[in-house]
């Protein structure tokens, strides 16, 4: 071969794609410009004729709602506005007129932990001041709190102690079982509004179901969290898998806490004891790489349960600037955890699908929308220290509320059987019925005839 450099060349370039220098933001931007690109390659929602906010099969609703959280916080993060628009559809069409995330297309499989995921987009708009809906809609602070007051009114003492179940209707799969991340959601969730608003309502709502968790044993010794319980056993009995999500959600709940109560050393130290657990995610060798324990090493990381370690480097980013004494111990992990995912995306046509087992240093062959989502969103997370915090009501924060929002309940009955009927509609239905009797009475004489 004349020119055996070329080769060489062309080889490095079909492994290496994505580079990444932590100590550059300029690097991690492109690399999360990238990464995020990808994603978006399985979203179809914006085309003509489909439904916005959704992603197709094997994907569950929620898992859009986690994604369009990350594009938000990517827009903070970088400053690259070139997906807002269709966050902010996705958002809008997804939490409907009342802003509750509960459309009606979702009733057979919509959990309270996948209504929280999109409500977590929610609230993080109002927070980072993503551009605010136009006129007509809910504000994403509203939205963030009816969907505070529609499970609120879910949380159900006649089991357990308390606690929210799993699913929302009872004739879904799920329903007698309260498992972690509904109530680590809903404890999150009342604890950023809390801070947000100042509202005490949502503080006490915040250290009522941290006070559930440790009480009923969804908590454990060493500072982790069991998946959840059969409440038709009374939560006598645990599934004891131990999640990333379920570390990550309680974590920035607690360190909010904190925040909110100016450094209450209570506050502190949960949000220290939840840090000190969750290092069970993060490999010894190589060092300080998150890795989804529970199915990772043994090859079973279902559809979900791949996107689940982005939420933990999510949350634990944000739990540095509410709580700071925690960034000496999260910012190494997060950094090293990045380097190493970036170093698995050379997947792909364009060289840039990340893989699953970000230990591995390189792509491993596997292709998913939440593998592609817990890649970005650790990738940003190391530019967490060049923004602002979260924004409240005082400090800037430009959303508009509605505490009394999702207070009415939801009509069970179908949408078909809810619809408003008008005095046209009653005139057509008379002219309508008049036509079919003409149309009946001839055919029957006309059969008598013959």
């Amino acid at each position: 071969m004349r020119h055996p450099w070329l080769l060489v060349l062309t080889l490095l370039a079909s492994v290496v794609a994505i580079e990444i220098q932590v100590d550059d933001p300029e690097s991690v931007k492109r690399a999360c410009h990238d990464v995020a690109k990808n994603m978006l390659t399985y979203y179809t929602g914006m085309n003509p004729g489909d439904n916005p906010g959704n992603l197709p099969d094997p994907y569950y609703w929620w898992e859009a709602g986690a994604m369009f959280n990350a594009l938000v916080d990517y827009w903070y993060y970088t400053g690259d506005d070139t997906w807002n628009d269709i966050t902010m559809q996705a958002l809008l069409w997804q939490a409907g007129d009342d802003g509750t995330f509960m459309p009606t297309n979702q009733t057979r499989t919509e959990g309270n932990d996948d209504q929280a995921f999109w409500a977590f987009g929610a609230m993080t708009a109002a927070e980072r001041n993503f551009p605010n809906p136009p006129e007509g809609h809910p504000g994403w602070l509203a939205m963030a709190q009816a969907v505070f007051n529609t499970q609120a009114r879910r949380w159900n003492t006649e089991t357990c102690g308390g606690g929210l179940r799993w699913q929302i209707f009872s004739f879904n799969n799920g329903y007698h079982y309260k498992n972690t991340i509904s109530n680590g959601c809903f404890f999150n969730l009342a604890a950023r509004l809390a801070r947000y608003t100042g509202n005490q309502t949502y503080a006490d709502w915040a250290v009522r179901v941290w006070d559930w968790t440790e009480t009923v044993g969804f908590m454990t010794h060493d500072n982790l969290f069991f998946d959840g319980a059969d409440d038709l056993k009374n939560c006598t009995e645990f599934n004891q898998l131990e999640w990333t999500y379920n570390s990550g959600v309680y974590l920035l709940g607690a360190a909010t806490m904190y925040n909110l109560t100016n450094g209450d050393p209570i506050w502190g130290e949960r949000t220290e004891r939840i840090l000190e657990g969750a290092s069970v995610y993060f490999k010894k060798e190589p060092r300080d790489v998150m890795f989804e324990r529970a199915c990772e090493p043994v090859g079973t990381c279902e559809v979900d349960q791949r996107s689940f370690k982005g939420y933990l480097a999510r949350w634990m980013a944000v739990s540095t600037q509410m709580a700071p004494f925690t960034s000496d111990l999260v910012m190494p992990k997060l950094r090293a955890s990045a380097v190493a995912a970036a170093r698995t995306c050379t997947g792909g046509p364009d060289h840039t699908t990340c893989g699953l087992e970000w230990s591995l240093q390189k792509w491993d062959h596997s292709e998913d929308v939440g593998i592609q989502m817990a890649a970005l969103e650790v990738l940003q997370s190391t530019l967490v220290n060049r923004v602002d915090p979260p924004f409240t009501r005082e400090t800037g924060g430009t959303s508009k509320g509605d505490p009394g929002g999702g207070s009415k309940p939801a009509d069970p009955r179908p949408h078909a059987l809810t619809m408003r009927i008008t005095t046209a509609d009653r005139a057509g239905a008379s002219i309508l019925t008049v036509f079919v009797a003409f149309l009946v009475f001839g055919t029957v004489a006309w059969v008598v005839y013959e």
